[in-house]
């Protein structure tokens, strides 16, 4: 377990306590994966809720590792067939939606925008009908530092940009000018907390390690590793901690190993391509492909 990370007190708040499951569900496309992972062989992912371990170990091996006991004892009952939970990141999703009636997003109006398909409608009627003077206001009080503090530690907050509100709106309306509605499962997950559950392994080849993610690849084998799902790790992590991980990325890569780290903060001047755009959830700031060796 590292202090140089948020994420190993289990807790999205500052307060101390028993570990929590944080997430039922990963907000991340995992797609992205899919196609950067293409003929590669044993992956070392983050396991968080565990469906990114799942969807890549119908065609990798994968090592799904997490700091958060009750974390990865939830992503392997998924793996094992059990059905979604509720994290306390979704509960916090789910208060922010109760409001959606008061700034317009009544059911009709949403169950209409999720019906469109083609692009330019969508971009049309998301800034004419859904990014709303009520609710402009409604998400930059949301999004605030002071009512985020209420939810999430410090640590966890240093990354995200200034008038995060405004720039989370701006995230949304790059994805849906991109992705059509009618194809995009996360569309309605993010309106109604709905996410299909991820298929079930056909022959499951996932090792769940409980355990720090720097330290657990710094211990196996060099060159052990042909691709990594890192998540948003680095999110809420001191620079020493960013360091250690990616040495240790290095040290178990193998020589084309490839790499993927999202963030909620917007991305660092030097990253060449920012696939942020192409995750169909619309949530990230950036969304970094790179090789191990570069770092």
């Amino acid at each position: 377990m590292s202090a140089g990370t948020a994420w190993h007190r289990g807790r999205l708040g500052a307060a101390k306590g028993p570990h929590r499951l944080l997430f039922g569900q990963m907000h991340e496309d995992t797609e992205i994966e899919q196609e950067a992972f293409r003929g590669k062989g044993r992956v070392f992912c983050i396991a968080s809720a565990g469906c990114t371990a799942m969807r890549l170990s119908n065609e990798h091996e994968v090592v799904a590792c997490d700091v958060n006991p009750a974390q990865l004892a939830y992503a392997e009952r998924r793996a094992r067939g059990a059905a979604l939970e509720v994290g306390d990141a979704e509960r916090a999703m789910g208060f922010a939606r109760t409001f959606m009636p008061l700034v317009g997003w009544r059911a009709g109006v949403i169950n209409e925008f999720l019906s469109l398909s083609d692009v330019t409608q969508q971009l049309d009627f998301w800034q004419t009908r859904l990014n709303t003077r009520r609710f402009r206001a409604s998400s930059d009080l949301m999004m605030s530092r002071t009512m985020l503090r209420a939810v999430y530690a410090p640590e966890l907050l240093r990354c995200l940009p200034a008038r995060f509100g405004a720039v989370f709106r701006q995230r949304l309306e790059r994805g849906f000018a991109k992705h059509a509605n009618t194809q995009n499962p996360y569309a309605r997950a993010l309106f109604y907390g709905q996410a299909s559950d991820e298929p079930r392994p056909k022959t499951p080849r996932i090792q769940f390690v409980l355990g720090d993610a720097a330290a657990n690849l710094e211990s196996c084998a060099p060159g052990f590793f042909d691709a990594f799902s890192l998540s948003n790790i680095l999110d809420g992590a001191e620079p020493a901690y960013r360091e250690r991980l990616l040495r240790a990325v290095q040290r178990a890569a193998t020589k084309d190993a490839v790499v993927i780290l999202r963030s909620f903060g917007e991305p660092p001047p030097d990253l060449a391509v920012n696939y942020a755009e192409n995750d169909r959830t619309m949530l990230w700031g950036a969304v970094e492909i790179r090789k191990a060796c570069s770092f």
